[in-house]
Order: structure tokens, then sequence, then C-alpha cells
């Protein structure tokens, strides 16, 4: 045997590969090729991300600006159902602004029914005196539309948030604008979002809202025990104080207005309200009066509605302190779901349902969304159908509302419905999320996992 063909046979070895160009070689990329190449795509990322997020604000602005001239072109033709809504703005503010620049509120006049910093919300036209007291009254209110989106849509909080609102307002069609409402609730919305990493400056916030309408004190209410809720309460008490002290100086009659509280009745479109239309349908003896600026029924079981009305919002506060007291976990979106769940309670519980309460609830429900701890998604779209329905109350078929026809009640009783389902399922969410020692409760419904926090502390993640 040949010594070629004992290789051929008793070795072992692999024979040897061909040259490399037989077939494509194989590349390994290095450490720092690697980095490169991830640093690369992480870039890429980041920018068809900011891309994507530029394109969406936007389109939000722009329908922002679409839907306010709509509204505004609706206020201003004013030709909507009744067609009343502009005459506050028209003629009852610039009323009021004549006796507050003489230096006294309102003296015996049954619709002035607002804490005294009300009347630097009627004062502010004079800042634009090259224009008409109605105009200038739109465009700071337009103004104030705008600042409540942007801080809404701020980077960090997502802008689910900025849409609701953005989206939520129009359903009401030219009311906002015509009222003094969007400015309370940017009140009421820069406390709660500053409240967390400013406490004072929340605090602040909240007190001058509720110097102006008494509600948006209740955006404390779910403020986590401890030293935050502390700042908070003792900001809000010194600027509402500090403020109160300054109109009591400077103007006479600051606290007429306790005198038209009492007295109040039930208003026909408040719940109560619905349930003596439909006993005025049956026959019932009730009827229908203009007092303190509004329409109230009168005649049989009124004032038993209107002590229940009292009775249950007495209960609402009673549930508030409860949950409060029974609270023992808290997420960044707990004060924002507290402050819905209180103010759509004493909404539902009052004996006033007027159709701008729709423009507060729209407001913290759009602050909820904000945050993606937050249990009152649900409740956001309910709102949203009970602003439309709204809508359909007043102005458009106002007339039928007042008649207590078929049209009219049913209106009512399904905006009420909605209403009392909505603040039911924000007591529940929120309770259900807050206490116990179970999961909480996300926006889907599912179980997430609670972590109970230590007194003055806060989920620290970046919303």
């Amino acid at each position: 045997m040949t010594q070629q063909q004992t290789g051929l046979v008793g070795s072992t070895s692999a024979p040897e590969r061909g040259p490399a160009t037989d077939g494509p070689q194989r590349h390994d990329p290095s450490p720092v090729e690697s980095r490169a190449t991830a640093r690369a795509l992480a870039w890429a990322a980041r920018r068809a991300g900011s891309w994507t997020a530029k394109k969406s604000i936007v389109v939000l602005y722009a329908v922002w600006t679409l839907t306010r001239l709509g509204m505004l072109h609706l206020l201003i033709q004013d030709s909507i159902g009744v067609s009343n809504v502009s005459d506050e703005a028209n003629f009852l503010y610039p009323h009021w602004y004549q006796q507050l620049t003489d230096g006294s509120f309102p003296v015996n006049d049954v619709t002035w029914q607002y804490p005294p910093g009300a009347g630097l919300v009627f004062l502010f036209p004079a800042l634009l005196p090259f224009l008409g007291y109605f105009q200038a009254f739109l465009v700071l209110t337009l103004a104030t539309d705008a600042i409540v989106t942007l801080a809404l849509a701020r980077k960090g909080r997502g802008l689910a948030g900025a849409w609701l609102w953005t989206g939520g307002l129009p359903l009401l069609l030219n009311v906002p604008h015509g009222r003094f409402d969007i400015q309370v609730t940017a009140l009421a919305v820069l406390a709660l979002l500053s409240a967390r990493r400013r406490p004072r400056l929340g605090g602040v916030f909240a007190a001058l809202g509720a110097m102006v309408k008494v509600w948006p004190v209740l955006t404390l209410i779910g403020m986590e025990r401890g030293r935050t809720s502390r700042q908070v309460w003792l900001s809000a008490a010194a600027a509402a104080g500090a403020l109160l002290a300054v109109l009591a100086l400077g103007f006479r009659h600051s606290l007429g207005f306790l005198q038209q509280q009492g007295a109040r009745g039930v208003q026909i479109e408040s719940l109560g309200g619905t349930v003596l239309s439909l006993m005025r349908a049956s026959g019932m003896p009730i009827w229908i009066e203009s007092r303190y600026g509004a329409l109230e029924f009168n005649g049989m079981h009124v004032a038993t509605v209107a002590q229940l009305s009292m009775m249950l919002t007495a209960a609402a506060f009673g549930w508030l302190m409860l949950w409060r007291g029974r609270a023992t976990r808290w997420t960044t979106a707990t004060p924002f779901d507290a402050a819905l769940a209180a103010v759509l309670l004493f909404t539902v519980t009052s004996r006033v349902i007027s159709p701008q309460y729709l423009v507060w609830l729209i407001g913290l429900a759009a602050v909820c969304l904000t945050s993606r701890h937050t249990t009152q998604r649900p409740v956001a779209f309910a709102l949203l159908a009970a602003a439309a329905v709204t809508a359909l109350a007043f102005p458009t078929y106002y007339l039928e509302v007042m008649d207590g026809s078929v049209l009219g009640n049913t209106l009512m009783v399904v905006r009420n419905g909605l209403l009392v389902g909505a603040a039911l399922l924000s007591c529940r969410r929120l309770w259900k999320a807050t206490t116990g020692a179970s999961g909480t409760t996300d926006a889907t419904g599912t179980e997430d996992v609670a972590v109970a926090l230590p007194p003055a502390r806060v989920d620290t993640q970046k919303e």
C-alpha cells in the first residue's frame, strides 16, 4: 500500500479547507461595533418617537383650534335652542363689572351667589381696554382654555388628558366659553398637577379656585396624609385668608353672597328636579318659578326633595371622610381620582346642576387621564356621554325640559342617570384601589400590584 493510500485510509485528521473565496466569510462584530450599532438604533428610535410625538401634538393643537373656532362661532351666533347662552357674558357680567369698579360687590342681587374671588374674574376684561367687555371676556376665556390644554399636554403626561379636554368640551356646544367655569376649572387643574412636586403652589391654586367657586377645595381631598398634605392645606388656608383680607379692604360687601345661599330651591336640571318633573308629569301640583337666576320647582313635595338633597350631600361628605380614613395606598393618580369622585358626589347630590358643571367634571377627568395609574378611565367616557346629552337638554331642547315633556324628561333622566352612574363607579373604583389588601384596579379593570406607601410618600415613577 502506498503512502498516499495510507493517508487516505488511516488518517483521522480533517481535510484542509479550500481558499476563502469558496464561500462568504462570517464576521463577528467587535464589542465596539456592537455598542455603536446599539447607540445608532437607540438614536433612530428616539428620533422616530420624537417625530411621532411632535406630529401628535400638532394634530392636537390643530383640533383644538378648529373646535374652539366652531364653539366661538356658535356662541356669537347664539341661535341654538333657547338662544340666550351669551346673555350672561353680554349683559350680566358687564353689570357686575360696573358695580365692582365702583368699589362694591353686588348688593341685594339674587343672581350674585359667588365667593368674592369671582369679582376678580369679572374685572379681568379691563386688561384689554381696546376691546368691548364681551369680546375681552371671550379672549381671556379662550386663553385660559389654551393654558389648560398646554398644562395637560406637558411632556411626561401623555396626551390622553389633553385629548379628553380638547374633544370633550365641544360636546357642550356654546356653553363653556359663555360662562366663567373654564377659569375656575383651570385653577383646579393647575392645583392638582402642581401639588405633587410643589405642594404649596398646589394649595395656592386650590385656594384661588375656592375663592371663585367653592368646589375647587375638593381637589385637596385626596392628598396623602403626611407632610405634603399639611403643606397643601396650610398654603391653601393662608392664600385664601390673604385674598379674602385684600378683597374685604378693597371692596364693600365682600361676603354678601352668603345671603343668597340658604333659600335656594330645587333647580329643574338637578337630580331632585328630575324626580319632581316626573311627579309633575303624573299630575301633581308642581310648577316652575324663576328664582335666584335659575328655574326652580315650587309646589307639593319640593321642600322634602330639597331636604333629601341636602341629606345626600351630607352623606357624600361622610363617605369621603370614611374613605380618607380607610385609604392605605396612594399612587400618583390617587389625588386626581379622589378629586373627581368628590366633585361628582357633590354634583349629583346638589339642588342645582347647571350645564357648565360638566366643564368641571371634564377638566378633572382629563387630569386623571394624565396618569397611567388612574382608575377613572371608564368614568371619563361616561362623562363624555353625559356632556353630549347635556347639550341636548340645554340649550337645544331646553323648552322641552321646562315644559316637562316626554322628550325633556327623557333627556334629564338619561343625563342625570349617567352622572349618578359615573359617581357610583368613580367611588367604587377609588375605594377598591386604595383600601383593603388586594391589588389595585387599573383602567382596564384588571388587578395590578399595589404598594402600601409610608406616610408622606407617593409613587415616584415618572408620569
